[in-house]
């Protein structure tokens, strides 16, 4: 990207983020809302003193096009506390790759099998590693989906007072029948208007019952001035080129509107960008960022023929991720770069044969990493 489009993507960004409610616009036009949502009826004291001391102050980091990673989370293989220690080696180590930003409790984190206290650690953990390494301009991305809407927009206070700059949410699903079109609508809405950060709307069917928000559902919810962008793990490439053209969504050429629509599987990097996305956020770049990243910056430099033998090589990788899941994400890292470890129970153990499979299934992919 030029300097040029480098300056006027921030300079869009921040226009959009200015346009964002203040605390007190809220509770002028949002008052039923944050009522019902406000932080003493659900935080301890400290973390809620904490969070209402930076809702007024705080701004996102910018939101670049490019490859953001889903970290996964890492335990100690016999008492399965986190291992914060990996847990910021590997944030460097995607930093040093040139991811545009990191995910903290996506799918690859095994958010579901964390405690609020265990998310926070995660996300100060990476926030810091990031800073110390020299990183403080790449944004974290917090997954903030839940059953409910207070709990989601609890999760999402905390995501900020743990150093995230916007929240991934999914829809939730547990009572699936109940979740009409308009129950669906109404929680991003209501989300959005009380979070103090920015949200992403996550549209992962598999993960939720089938739930899947149409590109009209997520262009409606797109001129909510608090919702920036968007995750399709739904792999609808047409979908997600409506979605781009209706809010003139950022692409690594233009800035455009600020909005993000973003792919949410490797395997489809040069189709996201070809019908107008903004990128991607992907598993697949746990293992292999310089790639996921190399082909990016290839396709936006206009080199398509090379993308395209490029994307080949990724595809094939990512289908061994999707094919083995975190279980063999996390041991693909420990055979080839010395740190994964395992899944939090009752998620299995791989066993040797296992192992040895996933290390061939990924052989491919991680020589080509290694000889970015």
């Amino acid at each position: 990207m030029s300097s040029h489009n480098i300056a006027a993507s921030t300079k869009s960004f921040l226009h959009h983020i200015q346009e964002l409610p203040s605390r007190s616009q809220n509770l002028s036009s949002q008052g039923a809302v944050d009522s019902i949502y406000s932080q003493s009826q659900y935080s301890k004291s400290s973390e809620s003193t904490a969070a209402s001391s930076v809702d007024d102050v705080h701004t996102p980091r910018l939101l670049n096009p490019g490859v953001y990673v889903p970290t996964t989370t890492f335990f100690e293989p016999y008492t399965e506390d986190l291992d914060l220690e990996a847990t910021a080696q590997h944030a460097v180590r995607l930093a040093k790759a040139g991811v545009a930003g990191i995910t903290t409790q996506g799918s690859n984190g095994e958010a579901v099998h964390l405690t609020h206290q265990e998310r926070r650690c995660v996300t100060r953990t990476t926030r810091k590693a990031l800073d110390d390494a020299g990183y403080q301009s790449i944004p974290v991305i917090v997954g903030c989906g839940a059953q409910s809407t207070r709990e989601t927009v609890e999760l999402c206070r905390e995501a900020l007072t743990s150093g995230g700059d916007y929240a991934l949410v999914l829809p939730p699903s547990y009572y699936r029948p109940l979740h009409l079109s308009d129950t669906v609508m109404e929680f991003f809405q209501d989300v959005a208007d009380a979070s103090p950060i920015p949200i992403l709307i996550y549209n992962y069917p598999a993960a939720v019952g089938g739930i899947d928000l149409d590109s009209d559902q997520i262009a409606q919810l797109s001129k909510h001035p608090n919702i920036v962008g968007c995750k399709l793990t739904c792999g609808n490439t047409g979908k997600l080129g409506r979605i781009a053209s209706a809010v003139d969504a950022t692409t690594p050429w233009d800035a455009n509107s600020g909005f993000m629509a973003m792919g949410g599987s490797a395997d489809f990097i040069v189709p996201t960008l070809a019908v107008g996305g903004s990128g991607v956020i992907c598993g697949l770049g746990n293992i292999a960022p310089k790639a996921c990243v190399k082909l990016v910056n290839l396709y936006a430099a206009g080199k398509v023929k090379e993308a395209k033998k490029l994307q080949a090589v990724v595809a094939r990788g990512d289908w061994a991720a999707i094919s083995g899941g975190i279980v063999g994400t996390k041991s693909v890292l420990e055979t080839y770069f010395g740190y994964g470890g395992v899944a939090r129970r009752p998620l299995p153990r791989p066993a040797k044969d296992e192992i040895m499979k996933y290390a061939q299934d990924f052989k491919e992919l991680v020589d080509l990493e290694n000889s970015l």
